[in-house]
């Protein structure tokens, strides 16, 4: 029987907690276009990790990680694929994609445990198996009434797929990795502020006060679920890691259905009650097969 990390199960669950409540976040944002907001969501995450830097003591681990060539390479690879899935999301939220975006997180966790059992080597229980067909029938229901926005789904999904494979591979501590992909991505991030702050519409910082207040919370919002997720993606079998992954996007729909008063069609609610039923098993199966890990872990941030 398999045994988890308890601590990595709770970051793995608070990323996702944060990740599903991002639409709210995102209406304060939503007159600021997805690309100028994305990369001041970049510059005001540099920071942020930087002062975990600090805090830490973990300068030494950083330039460790400069020092290896085949981990410079991997973390651009991710820098590039996390700021494109970035871009993706905001997007979609802002141009009323809410249901693509959505359904992009439900595939998701199907595509992290497809890498965690084809590029890992990773197995799964005949429990989990069940749980897995029951989540793709709940998934399949979804896609079924969404094909025209199916591309961007599955964009989605992929990109932040192969992010998560590449940060469960990498010689890089999670705190040491966000540092240098962010690194990595803010000389891009600041020529595209730039050409915002110079075009006839100006930039969207210092327009007023709430606004630029709520871009910069970006930083934070970026910072503390990756920080949590790598954390999670280190210790757990992708898999699990991927099947976890549900929480997000099931928020996302309570969110519309309780908070924005969306309609709940029958292909959602056949999503819901699969995905649910999945949940259950999966975690039944989870909790029956293992004690925690009594290993000491050093919490993130």
């Amino acid at each position: 029987m398999q045994r988890y990390d308890r601590a990595a199960l709770a970051n793995a669950l608070g990323a996702h907690v944060v990740w599903g409540s991002m639409p709210l976040y995102l209406l304060l944002v939503k007159s600021v276009p997805a690309l100028e907001y994305v990369a001041w969501r970049i510059l005001f995450t540099l920071p942020v990790c930087l002062v975990f830097v600090l805090w830490r003591k973990a300068g030494p681990e950083v330039r460790e990680v400069l020092r290896d060539r085949r981990a410079l390479l991997t973390l651009l690879a991710s820098s590039a694929l996390i700021g494109f899935n970035w871009f993706l999301y905001v997007w979609a939220i802002q141009t009323d994609h809410v249901y693509a975006a959505s359904l992009g997180y439900y595939i998701l966790p199907l595509t992290m445990m497809l890498l965690g059992l084809v590029v890992l080597g990773e197995r799964l229980g005949r429990l989990q198996w069940a749980a897995v067909a029951l989540a793709g029938a709940g998934v399949a229901a979804l896609a079924a009434g969404a094909l025209t926005t199916l591309w961007l789904s599955l964009a989605m999904a992929l990109s932040f797929g192969m992010y998560g494979l590449l940060r469960k591979t990498v010689n890089a501590g999670p705190l040491a990795g966000l540092t240098l992909e962010t690194l990595m991505l803010a000389p891009v991030a600041a020529a595209i502020a730039w050409w915002f702050a110079a075009s006839p519409e100006g930039s969207a910082l210092g327009q007023d006060p709430l606004l630029t207040a709520a871009v910069a919370w970006g930083g934070p919002m970026t910072a503390v679920p990756l920080l949590m997720f790598a954390f999670a993606a280190r210790r757990l079998p992708y898999s699990v890691v991927g099947f976890l992954q549900f929480s997000s996007p099931t928020i996302v729909f309570l969110i519309g259905l309780l908070v924005f008063g969306e309609e709940l069609s029958t292909a959602q609610l056949a999503c819901f009650v699969a995905i649910w039923m999945a949940a259950l098993l999966f975690i039944w199966d989870m909790i029956r097969g293992a004690r925690a890990i009594e290993a000491p872990v050093t919490p993130v941030g």
